[in-house]
C-alpha cells in the first residue's frame, strides 16, 4: 500500500526521483499513465494488468468506455528507474500534468501519483475545504 507524500523536483531532462518505499512497491519496471485532475498515475505491474483488464471488459459499443480507455491508455508508457531512482517521465506525460519544476509524489493506496507543486496546493486546499462535506456522502467509509 502506497500512503505519503514527498516533494522533487523534475530537472532539466525530464527525470524525476521516486522516493525508495515508491520504487519498493512499483518494481523495477512500472507503468506511467494519465491520470485524473491532471496529475500522472503509477502502477506496479500486476496493478496495472487488472487495470488493463477491467477496462478491455467495458462494452466497447458505449462511448464513454471508448473514450476512457483511449484516455487512459494512449497516455501509457513503461519507465525504469535508474542508480539514482529516477525516471524519465514522457514529455506528454510531464506536459499534461504540468510537471515542469517542482512536484509532488503521493502514495495512493494501490497507485502513486505525480502532481505539479502548485496544482498538489490547490488542489489540497480545495479539498480540504471540503472533506467533511464529501465524507457525508460516501456510503460505507465509516471512518468512526
Amino acid at each position: 500500500m502506497f500512503m505519503g507524500e514527498h516533494r522533487h523536483a523534475v530537472d532539466d531532462k525530464g527525470r524525476l526521483f521516486i522516493p525508495a518505499r515508491f520504487r519498493d512497491g512499483l518494481g523495477p519496471r512500472f507503468v506511467v499513465t494519465r491520470g485524473l485532475d491532471r496529475c500522472v498515475f503509477a502502477y506496479a505491474p500486476g496493478v496495472w494488468e487488472r487495470m488493463q483488464t477491467r477496462l478491455e471488459g467495458l462494452p466497447f459499443t458505449q462511448a464513454n468506455a471508448r473514450a476512457f480507455t483511449r484516455y487512459f491508455l494512449s497516455g501509457a508508457a513503461e519507465v525504469e528507474p535508474d542508480r539514482q531512482g529516477r525516471i524519465l517521465l514522457p514529455q506528454p506525460l510531464r506536459e499534461y500534468a504540468g510537471l515542469e519544476k517542482d512536484s509532488v509524489v503521493i502514495g495512493v493506496g494501490d497507485r502513486v501519483e505525480i502532481w505539479a507543486e502548485n496544482l498538489w496546493t490547490e488542489y489540497v486546499a480545495n479539498t480540504s475545504s471540503q472533506a467533511e462535506e464529501v465524507a457525508e456522502h460516501l456510503e460505507g467509509l465509516n471512518l468512526e
